[in-house]
């Protein structure tokens, strides 16, 4: 059975410890791999080869640093086939998701750090004719990337490349549950030259392997993505240690339908953002808040048309819908079904664990679901479930739908269906999360900040805030 093996030091090497976990195909449910049960060990030495590695890299000309990032890019397009399947696998997502999202979006990572870096500009300012000041960026040293398993190549990209391209060196560990991509990866940054020490790439658990990049004085920076809980022990260990800190969290986002909306566009772009990627997207829409002149019409069609979502191998070109990523987190998701009925919920449709024919009988797959009749307080509309779930609640008044969307201790992300444009100003304004989309979802530009509030998050990652995360400012004043 093939064994994953860490990147430290430009190397692909196996644990300190020789010890390894179970890498699980969730579509079959059945072991395929294995991967380092690393500890703090293989961190020590990941850190030191980053500390090494940082003089030379941060004082490399940018133009240099773009172009291996830009290597990096290349062998990604060129490994797209492998890097797909190998996500698909991991993770449980269909085949064709992975190919049209994940890889290309990781790639347009990757090339759009490594261009940005070459058009930073700053501000001198000259005081009262007795001096200039003007503000300088620098690299912060070795910083730690942890990224979680639902959009792993994604997200993994997402932080590293700007760090990078930023002149630090990284220490990373992806998802333990989702570690195929990043190990191909490694061999990719091989290829394309990377300087040894700049990228290190430890795989292992969270509790282990991260806690030891977090808990290490060398490494100055944390981004992270993943669970809120998760991110409240981050801080824990990581605040008093002064470390920087960028923690993207959970979501509970709200998806508003007014009566005035493009009706059929809002009914299919929400089937898209409620069970993409199986609803394990921080950003999936998993409260909907329909106007009630509306609602009875937009819950027929909704339910209708989820009903022929196709749940089945994500190898097949028909899947809409995947595996979950693990047995665990199935089960997960459905104790929350349970506890919606328990609460008073109706489930219209799914509610139960589907068990697919043939390779996939053993998978994690579970139907896409849809509840009705609860409450705006109760658990199943507060607690992020991730997974194909949604509720569906009416309205009657603007200002009622506002409360209702703010009600919980998430702020990531909004969708508003309106034609009024002015009510679309009012309401975006209104509402308490990082990002607002207006007639669309998952629309997204690069250059432009992206990040939660409340218990979402801290920080601000994309565009030029996570370039400026990762370097220190400076300003230098001279007397003329």
């Amino acid at each position: 059975m093939e064994k994953i093996l860490n990147y430290i030091n430009g190397e692909l090497v196996p644990p300190a410890s020789d010890m390894w976990l179970d890498n699980y195909n969730p579509a079959e449910g059945k072991v395929y791999n294995l991967i380092p049960d690393s500890d703090e060990k293989d961190i020590e030495k990941a850190v030191a080869a980053a500390k090494k590695a940082f003089p030379a890299w941060s004082e490399l000309p940018t133009s240099e640093r773009s172009d291996i990032l830009l290597k990096i890019a290349e062998g990604i397009d060129r490994e797209f086939e492998s890097l797909a399947k190998a996500e698909s696998d991991d993770n449980g997502k269909p085949l064709k998701l992975a190919k049209a999202v994940d890889i290309p979006r990781a790639s347009s990572n990757i090339r759009f750090f490594a261009t940005a870096i070459l058009h930073f500009d700053s501000q001198a300012h000259q005081t009262d004719q007795q001096a200039i000041n003007y503000t300088t960026r620098t690299p912060l040293g070795v910083v730690g990337c942890i990224s979680p398993w639902n959009l792993p190549l994604y997200l993994f990209t997402w932080k590293i490349a700007p760090a990078l391209a930023a002149g630090c060196t990284v220490v990373a560990k992806p998802s333990e549950l989702t570690p195929m991509t990043a190990y191909l990866f490694s061999k990719i940054c091989k290829e394309a030259g990377l300087p040894n020490g700049v990228l290190n790439v430890v795989h292992g658990l969270g509790g282990k392997a991260g806690q030891a990049i977090i808990e290490h004085p060398e490494v100055i920076a944390i981004s992270f993505t993943g669970g809120t809980t998760t991110g409240k022990k981050i801080a824990a260990t990581a605040a008093p240690m002064f470390k920087k800190l960028s923690l993207e969290l959970g979501g509970k986002n709200p998806n508003i339908i007014f009566a005035d909306a493009d009706f059929d566009e809002a009914v299919s772009t929400s089937i898209h953002s409620s069970f993409s990627n199986q609803g394990e997207i921080c950003l999936c829409g998993s409260r909907i808040l329909v106007e009630r002149s509306v609602y009875d019409r937009f819950v027929e069609e909704f339910v209708n048309r989820t009903r022929k979502l196709v749940v089945g191998d994500p190898t097949e070109e028909k899947t809409r819908v995947g595996a979950l990523v693990s047995e665990a987190h199935m089960n997960k998701v459905l104790s929350y079904i349970e506890l919606a009925k328990k609460e008073g919920g109706k489930v219209v449709t799914g509610g139960e664990r589907v068990i697919v024919k043939g390779r996939c009988n053993a998978g994690y797959f579970v139907a896409p679901t849809i509840i009705l009749g609860l409450d705006q307080q109760c658990r199943t509309n507060q607690e992020e479930i991730f997974g194909p779930v949604v509720t569906i609640m009416p309205f009657d008044k603007e200002e009622e739908v506002i409360e209702f969307a703010n009600g919980t201790a998430y702020g990531l992300s909004a969708t508003i269906w309106t034609e009024n444009l002015k009510r679309a100003h009012r309401v975006a304004h209104q509402l308490k999360c990082g990002i607002v989309w207006v007639n669309c979802w998952l629309l997204r530009d690069l250059r432009t900040p992206f990040g939660g509030m409340k218990q979402s998050g801290v920080g601000r990652e994309g565009g030029w805030e996570a370039l400026r995360f990762f370097t220190e400012q400076k300003n230098i004043c001279i007397k003329l």
